[in-house]
Formats: C-alpha cells, structure tokens, sequence
C-alpha cells in the first residue's frame, strides 16, 4: 500500500465545480426539484415528520443539550446533563420540549428547585414554545449513566 492509500484508506469522490455566480443558480434549481418531488400537503399530514421538520426538532434539541451543559449540582462540579441526570428529551412538531430528568438520589437538597431550574433554561432558548421537565426515579440513577467525561472530572476512571 503506498503511503498515499495509506492515509486515504476510502475512495476519494470528487465533487463538481460550478462557476462562480452559477451556484446559486444551481441551489435554486434544486430546491425548485426538491419542491416539486415533495408529497402534496395530504399525503405529507398522513406521513412521519417531514424532514425539514425533523431537521428543526434536531436543532432544537442541540440547543437544549447546550443548555443543559450550563447547569450545574451544586454539590457536584459536573454539569446535569454529562452526570446523567437527563433521561430523555423530546420535541414537538409545535417546538414544545418535554424532560424527564431524575436526580442523584430522591432526598437530593435541590429537588425542589432543579427542575424549575432547567425548565426555565430551555425556556430561554428563542426556538423553544415552552418546556415541561418531568421528575422521574425509574430507572434509579447509578454512576454508570455518567459519561466518561464526568468520571474523569471527578478522578473516577
């Protein structure tokens, strides 16, 4: 294997160039294609989250992770979500967020406050409708549900 194989293991596909001034000619032309290959508005009520929609729901739930990044226990210097402590999170096609979070154990001195907390922090994020954080004890947290990250913040890995 040549040295050049070597560090470009995959084939290499090469991409066209469009004269300057033609590209937005040419993104214009697909996205006249695009719309006119889209399912009429009954077929697309009847059908999964169109995609666009699917796209504006990853998005948002990017942005509440980064929230969530800046939220802290406060007997704990690791932030709620990289800890665990958020189990699922969900968007809705009307940009309305649901949390089901859990705490580190069920007598945690912020228990009344944390989920307030992060629901006033998803709150914030101007593509969020409203945010509804659920308390939940099942499954139990464990350290296991940490990630890697967390451990090595507080010297246990």
């Amino acid at each position: 294997m040549s040295d050049e194989e070597y560090r470009y293991p995959h084939s290499v596909q090469s991409l066209p160039v469009l004269p300057r001034g033609k590209a937005s000619d040419a993104a214009a032309e697909t996205a006249s294609d695009l719309s006119a290959q889209a399912p009429s508005s009954e077929t697309a009520s009847s059908s999964p989250a169109a995609p666009a929609d699917e796209m504006a729901r990853k998005l948002i739930e990017g942005k509440v992770i980064e929230a969530l990044h800046e939220i802290y226990d406060p007997e704990i210097p690791v932030n709620i979500y990289e800890l665990g402590l958020i189990y699922d999170i969900q968007v809705d096609p009307d940009r309305k967020v649901h949390i089901k979070m859990t705490l580190t154990a069920p007598a945690c001195p912020v228990a009344g406050s944390l989920p307030g907390e992060v629901e006033k922090k998803v709150e914030a994020i101007a593509e969020v409708a409203s945010a509804d954080v659920e308390l939940v004890w099942e499954p139990p947290w464990s350290r296991d549900r940490m990630s890697e990250t967390a451990l090595l913040t507080l010297g246990m890995m």
